[in-house]
């Protein structure tokens, strides 16, 4: 590391993909010019080597320091508690889902409103869940999917990990995630709407999500969004279904 703290750009440039563009996402998140916040995280599965490790694990703490200190103090609280799942994602020991449901901690409250767009196996669902729940009862989660399949695994997932009264704070729809406003009741502001691009888990993989209806559910999502919320994307770049 040079004198002023900078890694050379042949340091720079030796770390994997998946970092740098960990990096540019949370820089192109706090460029935003909007009271809003959008996060995108590509997952594609790829190890360190381990002649980077060290050097990566500082310039994780490195690049943190410094987004701490540029981006404004506003939004300064989304990078709260990130460090060790941004190096476990830089080494494959974390998924991109784990880095999402960081950032989603430091969004969400007891209480709101929020949105999984693609549900799939009920993961990002149950996350969600876990958030908003408490006991005056008054959050809501609403999932949808359009394959069958998957509003089954996630309605099997909930009954077996929440109680009967969190449960019935989520609601499932059979619906494409393009007609997210109708079954949002008007007048309901989103603290949070999470997309997971590309196909089911263990699914039929040429059922994918496509890129026109996926940028129509982006404007739906961009209307409910409530001052200070969040729309989040993990997207799989190694098909079609994600890019």
């Amino acid at each position: 590391m040079a004198s002023n703290g900078v890694y050379p750009n042949s340091i720079v440039s030796s770390l994997p993909k998946r970092f740098i563009k960990l990096r540019n996402c949370l820089r192109f998140l706090f460029s935003a010019p909007s009271s809003n916040y959008s996060f995108k995280l590509q997952q594609k599965p790829r190890k360190a080597s381990m002649s980077t490790n060290s050097i990566a694990q500082e310039y994780v703490a490195a690049s943190m320091d410094s987004f701490r200190t540029s981006i404004p103090q506003s939004h300064g609280s989304l990078l709260s508690g990130l460090d060790d799942v941004m190096t476990g994602y830089m080494f494959g020991k974390k998924k991109a889902t784990e880095v999402a449901h960081s950032i989603w901690k430091n969004v969400v409250r007891k209480g709101d409103v929020v949105v999984d767009a693609t549900c799939g196996n009920g993961f990002d669902t149950l996350a969600m869940l876990k958030l908003i729940g408490d006991r005056t009862h008054k959050g809501r989660v609403y999932a949808m999917d359009l394959q069958k399949n998957a509003l089954e695994s996630t309605s099997s997932l909930l009954d077996q990990s929440v109680s009967p009264d969190e449960r019935g704070l989520v609601e499932l729809y059979a619906l494409c995630h393009t007609k997210m406003e109708e079954i949002v009741p008007q007048g309901d502001s989103v603290r949070l709407v999470a997309f997971n691009l590309g196909y089911l888990p263990g699914g039929d993989k040429r059922i994918k999500t496509q890129s026109e209806t996926t940028r129509l559910a982006l404007e739906a999502a961009a209307k409910l969004l409530a001052p200070g919320g969040l729309i989040s994307l993990v997207v799989y770049v190694g098909h079609s279904g994600g890019r």
